[in-house]
């Protein structure tokens, strides 16, 4: 699902007990879990709080906007081992609670590693049998629906027909009622809308749903307050690393975008005896073990390895406490492959990094990494010089060996609400199909997916202005004109690259799935929408 997806992926689990967490991937190797000391992690930390904002949030509590709870409370869905999960329950956590429940939410050991080293040894394996299972239940489910409908249909005058609601005209009508302040308009127009949809419907049903809530809070005036007042912290539970295992399973967004990075690092920086990549938005560090496991593998011995993990500060007492553990993480998978590490921890708003902070040494092969995140960082009108802009110089002045970029394609990021919204809705109609498409409608997986990434991504977009608007994509086509205008080259990706990411789609997932090449960009998307692109800079 694509960190973040893809993927952001952008990745949402966090605990403060996340290191008694990690004990499995040991055991399978027979050995001893380490503790996380200096010795072994070789740590260092640079961080500055008090950011603007925290991106890589989780809006757990989102749902409850304007005059009433939006939904999805009380909905029970079914679980693969035949239970039912309440949504509330995994979605919505008292800030007063958030300690207690700390214990009670601990992840099955397995589980987390299944996650986090999918691609790595057996469990490889695990995964293409969970994206088969996945692609077999959504045939199914296909199958079973067709029937239903062949059957309705010959019901003739005994059953009603089912009514068509266009709810794209009644979201964007709601919207304008909005814009120009018409609220006995929008109140029956979100009415109707209300009425419709559903977080348990199909595709379109569950759209509306979703930007309802933040259409709703926009009328309320909430929805800057609500993105403050947020519980930024989702306590790592089993239903959503289930839910995320299966977004990477039957969506190649995130996986695709790793493999294509990494290769890349892989093959430019052979001849290297150190390497190092700096991750621009690390989080839980998800694409690295499977770039230590290859270098562990290199002819001649593995190079000294140092990763500098950035992640913008994390709310609440302990702001470095995500990316710290993600270290400890890769430190002790490095040191099982046997490959030096080094780890640098930078915690703070990107603009505000200067090179030093970076710790780069001589001789080094240097690797910047920053897939997904980019659109956080804010770009005003009427700033001198926008945070993208002062980014971009960064990286240009680390003078890399080469950077690579992922971003989220699209044109919802302009300050105008109404044409926002139009472009938001195009996307996330693209994005609900693809679900509805690849994900069966029972799957509590698919509901968390909808809910904590894209639910919570179409509320800041629909409900947010100001700073506190944190989703503005931009089109890689806008993106081409920066990093040109901050005196970078594109580099050609490798044929055999492309070869190899190209059959990857075709064979594992639907044929919807799109992954093309234009202008050096590799871009990937849903039934001719192009969602996401990368591509492969050097400075000039």
């Amino acid at each position: 699902m694509e960190e973040e997806m893809e993927n952001k992926m952008h990745m949402l689990q966090e605990s403060s007990d996340f290191q008694a967490k990690e004990i499995s991937f040991y055991e399978i190797l027979g050995k001893k879990y380490p503790l996380c000391s200096p010795q072994v992690n070789n740590y260092h930390k640079s961080t500055t709080s008090g950011s603007r904002h925290p991106i890589d949030v989780v809006d757990v509590n989102f749902l409850h906007i304007g005059r009433k709870s939006l939904g999805i409370n009380d909905v029970l869905v079914e679980n693969q081992k035949g239970g039912e999960i309440k949504v509330e329950n995994i979605l919505h956590t008292d800030v007063n609670e958030d300690r207690s429940n700390k214990e009670s939410n601990n992840v099955p050991k397995e589980e987390f590693n299944d996650v986090l080293l999918h691609k790595v040894g057996e469990r490889e394996k695990k995964f293409k049998a969970r994206r088969t299972y996945r692609q077999c239940s959504r045939s199914k489910s296909m199958q079973c629906s067709g029937q239903a409908k062949e059957y309705n249909g010959s019901m003739g005058r005994r059953g009603k027909k089912m009514e068509v609601i266009d709810f794209r005209s009644l979201l964007i009508d709601c919207a304008k009622a909005i814009a120009s302040d018409d609220r006995l308009a929008a109140e029956e127009y979100l009415k109707q809308i209300r009425q419709h949809s559903s977080p348990v419907g199909d595709g379109n049903q569950r759209l509306a749903h979703y930007f309802a809530d933040g259409l709703e809070a926009r009328l309320a005036g909430t929805g800057s307050q609500i993105h403050k007042s947020l519980v930024y912290k989702l306590t790592i539970n089993s239903d959503y690393l289930r839910a995320y295992h299966t977004y990477l399973a039957s969506s190649p967004y995130v996986t695709i975008s790793m493999f294509v990075a990494n290769k890349l690092i892989t093959i430019k920086s052979k001849k290297a005896m150190k390497v190092h990549v700096i991750d621009f938005g690390i989080h839980y560090g998800i694409q690295w073990p499977t770039f230590i496991q290859s270098l562990a593998e290199r002819e001649g011995g593995p190079p000294k390895l140092r990763i500098t993990g950035i992640d913008f500060p994390q709310a609440g007492f302990r702001p470095t406490e995500r990316i710290e553990e993600t270290g400890c993480r890769l430190a002790h998978y490095a040191e099982t492959f046997n490959v030096p590490f080094e780890y640098n921890v930078i915690t703070q708003d990107w603009e505000t990094i200067k090179i030093e902070d970076l710790k780069i040494e001589k001789d080094e092969f240097v690797a910047i990494n920053c897939l997904y995140q980019a659109q956080n960082l804010r770009d005003e009108i009427g700033l001198e010089e926008s945070s993208r802009t002062i980014v971009l110089n960064l990286i240009r002045k680390i003078n890399p060996d080469i950077f690579i970029h992922g971003i989220v394609n699209g044109s919802y990021g302009n300050p105008f609400f109404l044409s926002r919204f139009r472009e938001a809705l195009f996307r996330f109609s693209a994005i609900y199909d693809m679900l509805e498409t690849n994900i069966p409608r029972e799957s509590p997986e698919r509901m968390l997916i909808e809910t904590v990434i894209f639910g919570k991504e179409a509320f800041n977009v629909i409900a947010c202005e100001g700073w506190e608007r944190v989703e503005r994509p931009e089109t890689y086509k806008q993106w081409q004109l920066r990093h040109l205008r901050s005196g970078f080259v594109q580099i050609p990706f490798e044929r055999e690259l492309m070869d190899s990411a190209t059959y990857k789609v075709k064979k594992f997932y639907h044929s919807e799935f799109v992954i093309d090449e234009e202008n050096n960009w590799l871009l990937m998307g849903w039934k001719g929408r192009t969602m996401y692109a990368m591509s492969c800079w050097q400075p000039i």
